[in-house]
């Protein structure tokens, strides 16, 4: 069946170039398009617009927020994302099936479900923890502890995703003959297995981080959008957005999407950079065989 359609593009030249104009075209509506649109709208007014746009007290400490948030749920989504995707493709056990399920969880279920999972759990007004955390003075929802945890429910299926398969695609006869030879769990994991699960480890980190920064859903029930102080950098265009300072709006925007941007960047000077390296450690390995 492949081949045969294969054999009518070869014919037929004019179906293949439709197909990759129909493919750009798409990719230029709903991608490229409202990315530079950003752009543009946030410098359509000048440079000193834009930079007012960016900051303002509000815009700096949205923006400061943002990346504490991400700060502290990458790191713990990226150790938990290795643990369970190690356990996942190492060990069999019973409901294991299961597991998987619950960690495709947050994927499927809406942010703002989420968000109303954490204050039916947290709140002292409601919550089913809330009179002991009031007791103790303790605040998660409206402050910062319920956007940590909120962020790190909806971004705990990335790496675990990201990873999962290059594990199980992997060879256990390296693991095995390092541990043959004296290496330690902790070694063999270094020498042997991250190298292997490296870049797919990167490719998770950079989602996890990209929906960190950018979670709307969640967040915004939980933190009760106090300017100045539980405002995220989503929350803060949300608002500016809603009080037509559209500037502002689009300036911040185009942070984010920098910030998206120059990740992928340097993921690709990354994978470009240790390219030589990997085939000059296959060219040794040749040659000592």
């Amino acid at each position: 069946m492949r081949n045969s359609l294969t054999a009518k593009l070869r014919h037929f030249p004019w179906g293949r170039y439709l197909l990759i104009a129909l493919g750009l075209s798409f990719l230029a509506i709903v991608v490229v398009f409202p990315i530079v649109n950003i752009f543009y709208q946030a410098f359509v007014s000048g440079v000193a617009a834009y930079w007012e746009g960016i900051t303002t007290p509000e815009a700096q400490h949205a923006l400061f927020l943002t990346v504490a948030i991400a700060i502290v749920t990458v790191p713990i989504n990226t150790v938990f994302g290795i643990l369970m995707a190690w356990i996942l493709a190492r060990y069999s056990f019973p409901g294991k099936v299961l597991l998987v399920g619950i960690i495709d969880l947050p994927l499927a279920i809406s942010p703002t479900v989420v968000g109303l999972m954490f204050i039916l759990l947290y709140s002292h007004t409601v919550g089913v923890f809330g009179s002991w955390l009031e007791a103790a003075n303790i605040n998660v929802i409206f402050a910062l502890p319920g956007m940590i945890f909120t962020t790190l429910f909806v971004t705990i299926p990335f790496v675990v995703r990201e990873v999962l398969p290059t594990l199980q695609n992997m060879e256990l006869a390296e693991e095995e003959a390092a541990q043959t030879l004296g290496a330690n769990p902790w070694q063999t994991f270094w020498r042997v297995t991250f190298p292997s699960i490296r870049w797919a480890l990167l490719y998770g980190v950079i989602i996890c981080t990209s929906r960190a920064v950018g979670e709307f859903g969640a967040v915004s029930v939980v933190s009760g959008k106090l300017i100045g102080e539980t405002n995220t950098l989503t929350l803060h265009i949300e608002r500016v957005y809603s009080e037509y300072q559209t500037v502002a709006a689009f300036a911040c925007a185009s942070l984010l999407a920098f910030l998206a941007l120059l990740t992928l960047i340097g993921q690709e000077v990354l994978r470009t950079a240790d390219k030589p390296r990997s085939l000059a450690g296959t060219q040794v390995l040749k040659q000592k065989n």
